[in-house]
């Protein structure tokens, strides 16, 4: 067994933040490819480990081979790829939010803040941006990119 990827005092830290800030399930949908994926392993294991630190998360692996239309139906083309999604009373919610590549480094924060946001059903958005936001009538296409260097 590869040894942890979160160490306990970290896996406590996110524990505690999980147990007074998640109120609804999350479901983590990850996509990964059965060849040619460096870093699928060791995306697969801090998921893992994510998932078992909060009874609120779930964790549902797939493969972008065999599952061509659940890929497609969530625009996943590349793996490794992260959905971060809701869940209200027994219909899953996609909020539109993706990982793609390992979410380590700066992202692992993005990912934990994703997790909280999405349980809560609630972007943290102020309501005057919310206003703005409801005027937009035209469907708009946002990513984030986040390096290290």
């Amino acid at each position: 067994m590869p040894p942890k990827l979160l160490n306990d005092e970290i896996s406590e830290q996110i524990k505690n933040l999980f147990d007074a800030h998640l109120v609804n399930p999350v479901e983590l949908i990850y996509f990964s490819k059965k060849t040619d994926c460096d870093v699928c392993e060791a995306t697969q294991q801090l998921l893992s480990e994510l998932v078992s630190i909060s009874d609120k998360l779930s964790l549902s692996e797939k493969t972008l081979e065999d599952n061509q239309e659940l890929a497609q139906k969530y625009q996943v083309s590349l793996a490794p790829s992260l959905i971060v999604a809701g869940w209200k009373n027994d219909e899953r919610l996609d909020f539109g939010i993706r990982f793609i590549g390992i979410p380590s480094g700066y992202e692992f924060s993005s990912l934990i803040q994703a997790i909280r946001m999405v349980s809560l059903h609630d972007s943290g958005l102020n309501p005057a941006s919310r206003n703005e936001l409801a005027q937009i009538t035209a469907p708009v296409h946002l990513q984030v990119f986040v390096t290290p260097t």
